[in-house]
């Protein structure tokens, strides 16, 4: 397969590890091993002794187990692991479609969920969030875009860059909709229990509608990212299988040791997730005052879930020069939207780090030095 760069991956990996102040991290503050190992008593001991051979293929049981205790209807049997949530969309999609397949995909999007098809051969349409209504979804678009050979809907909810999400009844809509033309419904839902209410919480896609597909990671809620360990949850075991077997080509099996620090981390989610959620409140907080402070520069659309959003600048200026400039001079990253394929107007920003409040400084630093805003 001969498929496009990663853009975003690509900006990362020349910017992430020389940058101090990284603003635009889509992941939560991580933990060290030590600090995982301290939630669980003996478990010290227990990761010294863990076995360093091969794992099983679809994952640890007793780990599926505790990623089946995230949904509703699920046995551990309906979860199938993978190395990071990356490894499960590219399997999902080199198992489920075929050349000339046509999908629908939420848009502005992370890259593989779109350049994968694209790669493959397969007809995408983008379903494009439009700002004008906080980020909402038009389904009107699902029924113009429907086609004869329409083979899926590929959604991101809490989503990435923008932090929005829907209602229970639009997904309900959404799921109607795929129901009623037999279509695959992906839902990638690795920001799921970060809403900022509970309320906003939607139910997972692979808990009601049978040919839903959820996908979840350590890596985002959970803060984890090193673990490498990811998921997707279906309740189609024909799908399953043939995953199963696709993934023989890729990784085999996952790291022994990440499967047992995982299950102590699902273990002690809500400790994990309460503890995220603070520091995103705590956070956003800063951030409502800074683009208040600075709204003849930035948009700020508040996001409902997650620990990103998406920022659009108001001044005449290139946006991806902006963040250059911004790196160069403060040695603070942020996220321009060309890597979305977006347009020319936004940043990702984020807030799941606990040393955010001393990126902004740096950030509203710059804002005073080059647009010439002193203190009101």
């Amino acid at each position: 397969m001969k498929i496009s760069p990663f853009k975003l991956e690509r900006y990362f990996a020349k910017y992430e590890f020389k940058s101090p102040y990284l603003l635009s991290s889509s992941d939560c503050e991580s933990f060290s091993i030590q600090e995982l190992l301290n939630l669980e008593e003996n478990s010290r001991d227990k990761f010294f002794d863990h076995w360093l051979g091969y794992t099983e293929s679809e994952g640890d049981p007793e780990l599926r187990t505790e990623i089946a205790n995230l949904y509703s209807t699920l046995s551990k049997d309906e979860i199938f692991c993978f190395a990071g949530a990356q490894e499960g969309i590219f399997v999902f999609l080199n198992t489920l479609l075929d050349k000339n397949d046509h999908i629908i995909v939420q848009f502005p999007a992370y890259q593989s969920l779109y350049e994968i098809e694209k790669a493959m051969g397969c007809e995408v349409s983008l379903w494009k969030l439009d700002e004008k209504l906080q980020w909402g979804l038009n389904l009107d678009f699902l029924h113009k875009n429907l086609r004869d050979n329409t083979k899926a809907i590929i959604i991101n909810l809490p989503h990435n860059p923008t932090g929005m999400t829907i209602s229970s009844e639009k997904l309900s809509q959404i799921v109607e909709f795929a129901q009623k033309n037999d279509l695959y419904l992906f839902v990638d839902e690795v920001y799921r229990y970060l809403e900022y209410q509970e309320m906003d919480r939607l139910p997972a896609i692979a808990d009601i509608y049978s040919k839903g597909i959820s996908l979840g990671v350590m890596s985002k809620a959970f803060g984890l990212a090193g673990l490498r360990i990811g998921w997707v949850a279906t309740k189609d075991m024909a799908l399953l299988a043939q995953m199963r077997a696709f993934k023989d080509y890729t990784t085999i099996c996952n790291s022994a040791p990440s499967e047992f620090l995982a299950k102590i981390a699902l273990k002690n989610k809500s400790k994990i997730l309460q503890r995220n959620l603070n520091i995103i409140n705590a956070n956003l907080q800063l951030l409502d005052s800074f683009f208040i402070k600075y709204k003849q520069l930035f948009e700020w659309i508040r996001p409902k879930a997650g620990s990103i959003g998406f920022v659009k600048i108001k001044f005449d200026q290139n946006v991806t020069d902006f963040c250059l400039d911004l790196v160069e001079k403060q040695g603070v990253l942020l996220l321009p939207s060309p890597l979305y394929e977006f347009d020319e107007k936004h940043f990702r920003i984020g807030f799941g780090r606990k040393n955010m409040p001393e990126a902004l400084t740096r950030l509203e630093q710059y804002v005073k030095e080059n647009f010439n805003i002193g203190e009101k």
